[in-house]
């Protein structure tokens, strides 16, 4: 193993772009680690079936994504993303200081 992937990062792309099923595991918390443990056994058990591991791509690097997210926020940085999220999501509302997309993109000077 290289110390590049060792700490989360690869070489060829961002962190976590080439990591292992154990590597991504061991970066999410505890309940993301055993949400990730169900999905990779019930991923693994179709690709066995249907001889097609086109599932399992998909789920590594959707998995990537949260250990990179984990990792560069912290495990108690990365709940309170998530807890924010879904309370913009229950309550339909932005968080404090947030900007819409549209004022975002004139403030940036982005096309419309």
């Amino acid at each position: 193993m290289t110390a590049a992937v060792a700490g989360g990062a690869s070489a060829s792309g961002p962190p976590f772009a080439d990591a292992t099923p154990a590597q991504i595991r061991a970066a999410l918390t505890s309940e993301d680690a055993a949400k990730f443990d169900q999905h990779w056994r019930s991923v693994m058990q179709r690709a066995t079936e249907r001889l097609d591991l086109t599932e399992v791509y998909e789920a590594l690097e959707s998995w990537r994504r949260v250990a990179w997210l984990t990792s560069a926020h912290g495990h108690d940085g990365y709940r309170k993303i998530l807890a924010s999220a879904e309370e913009r999501l229950r309550t339909g509302e932005r968080a404090e200081g947030a900007v819409p997309w549209s004022q975002l993109k004139v403030e940036l000077g982005l096309a419309e």
